[in-house]
């Protein structure tokens, strides 16, 4: 089974001048066949997210017109945004909205379902679309537009502006993307309105980002991040959230988008492995976005010189959202057109700066959480999510049920590349359930095919073993897999464990429920509302690697060691003195220092091959 969502990479899309040339061709026939005579160009089957679909197409079509003069579509352009003019655009408050400041304002917005008071919750961010929408009408209104059509598009464009920031609470969803995208559509407005009106439209919207996005970051593996649905980073949002800064910079030229988007971009690039897969979030965490992603990606992967193309997106969207049967939809139809407007080309090349929370060489990753536990690992292809026993989650010792992977002080961490090798030492001190203050010391080493994990505590009681984690998927080149195993050597004894029950909470990676699904099952909200990552917490158990200790260990040290991807016989072999203790694989040799560190409490480490 493939997962849905999670395809091909973003940056094997062509980009050049005819490939997007070619797609508002297929854009153009599309449209010009769907067109009604009121000018309606939604798509039939078309019911949500709808307030700003056939404006969005209109704005499609006039970008094609700006680059290639059809002649068809100077007609097409202004009978389409009569329709929205004149169907689309709202002033009586819809029935049961429940996020108005004022009622009554007569001012205009979209709405997320046409009915009145069908579905009012989606009407904010229906509106920002619409908003974008319209000013990329308004920026190739040139020779295109009658001066009254014109007018009349400014008009509506100031008064959804001021629906969004004065008749309506801003940023109703926590969604960071929205609300980003109001700020980037009053940036935009404001170059098309006289100076003393465009002015303090700017400055409003500056403020906004300012005061009520940028100002409510929240921290996450050492970034600030705008909070997305409640949550520091969703994997289907954040990236479109990078695209709002992408565009907020080119339109504003204000250094604190670029700063911001380099932060989140830094942070993609740690939490996404070499193979592009991601997982979490608290809207999804599964689901990826397909063009809406391109130009943050692209503009950022420029900016700090990271491949953040590799990100694997939903290519069923690779160019503009689609319905069931394939056939354009104008949902967020102001990505493509910013995309194609954008130069920027793909960095392709991995950063080679060392990153806190990732380690990644060729085919191996390993992205790791604010607690330096892991929270993915890559290797041979395949990808492996943190397991859970008892309702904890995470790679690490278990003693008597209990994992010990929660910090219990300042976790010190180590980068160190060799002979080819790279290397990433986490020291973590962690309490048991004895109250006994215990130092775990976890080396991860790749060479860019394999990946060595060795981790060390002092010696545990009972029969203690490693958890190491849960394969779950695999890469299958243009598409994501489920699995249920992977390529696991260890040096002690090695079991793959599944649980007794299968239900949601018992999670079962041979079953055909994804992880979002069970994440959703186990969250407070329905599908689409609720938290996945806050309902993943509520797992009990799941299917998990289990490593016994490795035998020949140090006296007073339990030590562990486990090999993820190919190779012969695995055989460690490890010393020790009072303060370091010496690792021998066949690939690499390494001394761990004392827990204590160096004279700063940094940790030591040397590796050769």
């Amino acid at each position: 089974m493939h997962l849905p969502h999670q395809r091909g990479p973003l940056h094997d899309l062509p980009d050049t001048e005819q490939a997007y040339d070619a797609v508002l061709a297929d854009v153009t026939e599309q449209a010009l066949a769907r067109l009604t005579p009121e000018g309606n160009l939604e798509h039939p089957d078309a019911g949500d997210d709808i307030g700003d679909t056939s404006l969005g197409i209109t704005s499609l079509l006039a970008l094609a017109w700006q680059r290639g003069k059809d002649p068809r579509l100077p007609e097409a352009v202004r009978r389409s945004l009569a329709f929205h003019l004149r169907e689309r655009v709202y002033t009586e408050d819809n029935p049961g909205y429940p996020n108005l400041r004022s009622t009554g304002s007569g001012l205009p917005y979209a709405r997320y379902v046409l009915e009145a008071g069908a579905h009012p919750v989606g009407d904010w961010p229906s509106t920002v679309w619409a908003l974008l929408q319209a000013v990329n009408v308004l920026d190739a209104a040139d020779g295109l537009l009658g001066d009254d059509q014109r007018t009349a598009l400014t008009q509506v464009a100031q008064g959804y502006w001021r629906w969004l920031t004065e008749a309506a609470f801003f940023n109703p969803q926590e969604a960071g993307n929205q609300a980003i995208g109001c700020v980037v559509g009053g940036l935009m407005l404001a170059r098309h309105l006289p100076a003393e009106e465009g002015e303090p439209v700017r400055a409003r919207a500056l403020a906004l980002y300012a005061d009520e996005i940028r100002a409510h970051r929240v921290r996450d593996r050492g970034a600030l991040l705008p909070p997305e649905h409640g949550g520091a980073y969703d994997n289907n949002y954040g990236p479109i959230s990078l695209s709002f800064l992408a565009q907020a910079h080119r339109v504003s030229g204000a250094e604190v988008f670029a700063e911001d988007g380099a932060a989140l971009a830094r942070y993609i690039d740690a939490r996404l492995t070499s193979g592009g897969f991601d997982n979490g979030g608290p809207r999804y965490s599964e689901q990826h976005s397909g063009f809406e992603s391109v130009l943050g990606l692209r503009y950022f992967s420029a900016r700090i010189g990271a491949d953040l193309g590799r990100y694997r997106g939903d290519t069923r969207w690779g160019r503009h959202a689609v319905r069931r049967d394939g056939l354009i939809d104008g949902h967020f139809a102001f990505m493509l057109v910013w995309q194609i407007q954008d130069p920027t080309r793909w960095h392709r090349t991995p950063s080679a700066a060392p990153a806190r929370h990732q380690l990644r060489s060729g085919t191996v990753s390993v992205a790791f959480d604010s607690r330096m536990t892991p929270s993915l690992v890559e290797a041979a292809g395949t990808y492996y999510l943190p397991a859970a026993v008892r309702r904890q989650h995470g790679f690490g010792p278990v003693t008597d049920g209990f994992l010990l992977c929660r910090p219990m002080g300042e976790v010190r961490v180590r980068d160190i590349r060799a002979d080819g090798l790279a290397a990433k030492l986490v020291t973590k001190p962690v309490v048991g359930r004895d109250h006994v203050l215990r130092h775990v010391r976890s080396l991860y080493v790749t060479d860019g095919t394999g990946l060595w994990v060795t981790v060390a505590v002092e010696r545990l009681e009972g029969a203690p073993y490693l958890l190491s984690g849960l394969p779950y998927a695999a890469d299958d080149g243009d598409r994501v897999r489920r699995v249920a195993e992977g390529e696991v050597a260890s040096a002690g004894g090695l079991r793959l464990t599944h649980p007794v029950e299968g239900s949601p909470d018992h999670f079962d990676a041979r079953a055909e429920l994804t992880q979002q699904q069970a994440a959703f099952a186990l969250a407070a909200d329905p599908r689409g509302y609720g938290n996945p990552d806050e309902g993943w917490r509520h797992l009990v158990s799941s299917t998990a690697l289990e490593a016994d200790p490795a035998p020949g260990a140090p006296q007073g040290l339990h030590v562990f060691a486990v090999r993820y991807g190919p190779g012969g016989p695995f055989a460690p072999s490890f010393d020790s003195d009072e303060r370091d203790l010496t690792v021998r694989t066949e690939a690499f040799t390494a001394v761990l220092g004392d827990p204590a560190g160096d004279a700063v409490g940094e940790p030591v480490l040397t590796l050769r091959a």
